[in-house]
């Protein structure tokens, strides 16, 4: 019966989605797609993305090379496509966990209020004091190179700065009706947490995540540019961007071209899928008027014929 009802739920989502968010439909198609572009970039990628061509290098677009060779010869296109894999395992993991610790923060810090209130937004204050590259590039130091120590350091470091605003989402929340008549019959205070507050902050969290996708992977590849990120035979869109995009885009426009346009496919994507899935989400938002598409239109016009 649970399981029944969790398919249909999951079923008229994605119809929702479809009828009420085009572009958020069509967003989360091109996020699905670079997501399944980079589990399997093996099996697309024409060549290995670190063979080298040196007599080949700097070509334009060709039948053999589709959007050309870099500096050293290598196949644009084959870098590109597992530039996809590092890029979104850095961008959605750690975002991911900067959810997770802005969420842990921040609601406690407005949850519980008063004295763990003050002394968790002390902490933040001073965190937030210092310059963000400066943090980055220390830690990075002690940590050493690699994949996962960039995805904790940047998931970490966000998180924290982002956890202002679940406060924020969270203090209001505590100001409504329903949250004051559950303390009133009794009710604990995770049960509280996890059943007044965390449904009624996802659009901040949701637009957290769409925002700071694209910041980490910026980031990730001024730590790469300055040596403090990953290798730089290993490809990432922000990484590339950053180094023969930079260096020899005179020479090579398309070096910084297809990265840069992966890049804002992929935020925009992100930003419109996110906001899709946070209006048809957000508890505060069903039913009502700000949800535009068939249903909050009927609701609108209904409303001012009534009027």
């Amino acid at each position: 019966m649970n399981e029944h009802r969790r398919r249909a739920g999951l079923g008229g989502f994605v119809v929702r989605l479809v009828k009420e968010k085009p572009l958020g439909t069509i967003g989360g198609i091109i996020v699905l797609v670079l997501i399944l572009v980079a589990i399997f970039a093996d099996a697309l990628a024409p060549y290995e993305y670190y063979q080298m061509h040196l007599v080949d290098r700097l070509q334009g677009s060709s039948g053999r090379y589709l959007l050309g060779t870099d500096h050293l010869g290598r196949d644009f296109l084959s870098r590109i496509i597992h530039g996809a894999r590092i890029s979104l395992t850095v961008g959605l993991a750690a975002t991911a966990l900067n959810v997770v610790v802005a969420v842990l923060v921040g609601g406690v810090s407005g949850f519980f209020g008063g004295k763990v209130d003050l002394v968790v937004q002390r902490f933040v204050d001073t965190w937030m004091s210092f310059p963000s590259l400066l943090l980055l590039l220390t830690v990075m130091s002690i940590l050493g190179k690699g994949l996962v120590q960039i995805i904790v350091v940047l998931g970490i470091l966000g998180g924290i700065g982002s956890s202002r605003v679940v406060r924020g989402a969270v203090i209001a929340v505590k100001e409504n009706v329903y949250f004051q008549a559950a303390e009133a019959i009794g009710s604990s205070q995770w049960r509280i947490y996890i059943r007044h507050v965390l449904p009624n902050i996802v659009a901040p969290v949701i637009i957290i995540f769409s925002i700071n996708i694209g910041g980490v992977i910026m980031s990730e590849a001024a730590l790469s540019f300055l040596g403090f990120g990953l290798p730089p035979g290993i490809p990432s869109w922000g990484g590339m961007l950053s180094r023969e995009g930079r260096q020899y885009m005179e020479a090579g426009p398309w070096l910084a071209l297809w990265p840069g346009l992966c890049l804002t496919i992929l935020v925009y994507s992100l930003n419109m899928f996110g906001d899709a899935v946070r209006d048809l989400l957000d508890p505060r938002l069903r039913g009502g008027v700000g949800r535009y598409g068939a249903d909050g239109g009927k609701s609108l016009e209904k409303s001012r014929q009534e009027t």
